[in-house]
């Protein structure tokens, strides 16, 4: 039983081998004829008329059958590998890739050594070398380009394709610089054509073989070369319309992150007041998830800011005008909060679609700069620029060793008595105003004033300082010294003097006082000692302590006297009367 073919039980014969062995066995009747016609003529026999020509005639035929054939199949392959690799460059949208595949096809139907692919920028229309590949189907490495810049420049100028069998040879390109030191031989250089624009240039050649480009791969070449070019162009487009994308989500992502990393609230609605946008700050500010707010009213999610917020923002939108308010609500969480909030209408074009909302938490700093106000209550402007943080100072309450300078007007009570109000204002204030500059002079801050009295404290956590005994001493002096200088400048029946008195020693220093109104003080034994010596003072006396004397007595010059006045105080039994300091 015969098998068919599809069984197989023969292997399948080659149609040009056939031939092949068909003109083969032609050619050998013929001589086998021409050997044996004198065998036959001596028989009485011959062979037909002009047999041994005619199947050397056949073997002729049969062996350009089988060139025309081979020749065939060469070129039957090449437009199978031609359309497949159309199909595949039209296949992706991956500019790399198409250039790659394109290269490589034109590399494989020509027997090239190298192929390049050119681009011109749409823009500049600066030729540009995208793609270099060598028969390997490996990239090569721009510093081993071996290309002629003419033949590129020539076709990506004119856009007809050229071609040369032997370029070392052909009188148009001898004399090129390039093609003789690159030992350039084959080339085949063909125009990427859109739409009648000229896009780049394929370029392939062949160091060693000459006339490599015959009609048929020009052809084909050419061909491909109108196919490539769409598919280049496709690719080209996509990349831009990728790029573009990249940048708009990378401008987005940007835009995320910022409205997700400032530290003000912002929040958008749409024309029906549905929040769009809520970012993190303004979820933290005002206690509301942003899940929870996106797609909602804005009056549904946000806390109560106000009674007339809804017609603000209705404003807002309907008359296309810019509004800032201040607020005071109370949250769940953090009780009463300071926020300021900026409102503008969102336009698209002439059109308001909405409302933008820009939500400032201003609690810390209004709490910081009630304390900073707090601070410069006490201390020179200058000494409040020098402190650094609030939060270090330790208001609420400390202990640490301090000096005291009390002082108190002389004769204030029979002296008020004789003078109309406004005149009697008028000259206290003047006496204060040299104790506040004395003490201030020497980076002391008051802590307050009782009448015609002043209290001044040194080493406070307001104004820490290692010689703060020394610095009090030196203000007791100043002041009683301005004293002097402003007796130049008053009648004598409005000449008054301080008495001073200074200690050093440990006391409690902070902000004292009920929740709506506090102030920074000093309390302890040793304020009250101080006055004890204020009291013992005469008129522009300056008298320490003990314990003030035992710190400073290298820097100044003092007496030691009785106490005039120690009632409920035993322990003290020496005084120092302050004469001089030392330069």
């Amino acid at each position: 039983m015969t098998q068919s073919p599809q069984q197989g039980s023969a292997p399948a014969i080659e149609p040009t081998a056939e031939i092949q062995r068909l003109s083969k066995t032609a050619s050998e009747l013929s001589d086998l004829l021409k050997a044996h016609q004198n065998t036959l003529a001596q028989r009485g026999m011959a062979a037909p008329s002009g047999a041994p020509e005619n199947l050397q005639t056949i073997g002729g035929e049969l062996q350009r059958l089988t060139t025309f054939l081979d020749s065939s199949q060469i070129e039957l392959q090449q437009l199978r590998e031609l359309a497949r690799t159309t199909d595949l460059v039209n296949s992706t949208l991956d500019l790399d890739i198409v250039l790659d595949d394109v290269i490589d096809t034109v590399i494989q139907l020509t027997g090239a050594e190298r192929g390049y692919i050119v681009l011109k920028d749409p823009e500049t229309e600066e030729l540009t070398f995208r793609v270099a590949r060598d028969k390997n189907k490996q990239d090569i490495n721009p510093t081993q380009f071996v290309v002629s810049r003419t033949i590129v420049d020539r076709v990506a100028k004119q856009g007809e394709l050229l071609v040369t069998v032997n370029a070392l040879e052909d009188t148009q390109f001898k004399d090129v610089e390039s093609v003789a030191n690159l030992q350039l031989r084959s080339i085949l250089c063909v125009p990427l054509k859109r739409k009648g624009q000229i896009t780049g240039v394929i370029y392939a050649d062949n160091r060693m073989r000459p006339n490599l480009f015959s009609a048929r791969e020009q052809k084909l070449v050419n061909a491909f070369a109108n196919q490539a070019a769409v598919a280049i162009e496709n690719a080209r487009l996509f990349e831009r319309v990728r790029l573009a994308l990249e940048e708009i989500t990378s401008t987005k992502d940007f835009m995320y992150d910022v409205f997700a990393s400032i530290a003000s609230g912002v929040i958008t609605t749409d024309a029906e007041d549905r929040i769009t946008t809520f970012n993190s700050a303004a979820a933290r500010i005002l206690e509301v998830p942003a899940e929870r707010a996106i797609g909602q009213t804005l009056f549904s999610v946000l806390p109560p800011l106000y009674d007339g917020f809804e017609r603000l923002v209705a404003d807002v939108r309907e008359h296309n005008q810019n509004q800032t308010v201040a607020v005071e609500p109370v949250l769940d969480v953090r009780g009463q909060v300071n926020l300021d909030l900026k409102l503008s209408p969102l336009k698209d074009g002439a059109i308001t679609q909405g409302v933008a909302i820009v939500v400032d938490d201003l609690t810390e700093l209004r709490q910081r700069q009630g304390q900073i106000d707090l601070v410069k209550r006490y201390l020179p402007p200058e000494m409040v620029d020098n402190i650094k943080t609030i939060d270090e100072l330790e208001l609420g309450g400390v202990e640490r060793e301090v000096s005291i300078l009390f002082c108190d007007v002389r004769g204030f009570t029979t002296f008020s008595e004789s003078l109309e109000p406004e005149v009697l204002m008028e000259t206290i204030n003047r006496y204060l105003t040299v104790s506040s500059n004395a003490i201030h002079s020497q980076g002391g801050i008051i802590d307050k004033f009782m009448g015609d009295a002043a209290v001044g404290l040194f080493n406070t956590q307001l104004n820490p300082q290692e010689d703060h005994a020394l610095r009090a001493v030196n203000a007791g002096l100043l002041m009683a010294q301005h004293v002097l200088d402003l007796h130049q400048e008053l009648d004598e029946d409005k000449r008054l003097f301080y008495g001073i008195g200074v200690h050093t020693g440990p006391a409690i220093l902070g902000n004292v006082g009920s929740p709506s109104r506090k102030e920074f003080t000093v309390l302890g034994n040793t304020l009250q000692f101080a006055k004890l010596l204020q009291e013992n003072a005469l008129k522009g006396e300056v008298i320490i302590s003990e314990e003030t004397y035992n710190i400073v007595k290298n820097y100044v010059e003092a007496e030691s006297l009785e106490p005039r006045k120690a009632v409920g105080h035993p322990e003290f039994t020496v005084m120092y009367r302050v004469t001089n300091i030392h330069s």
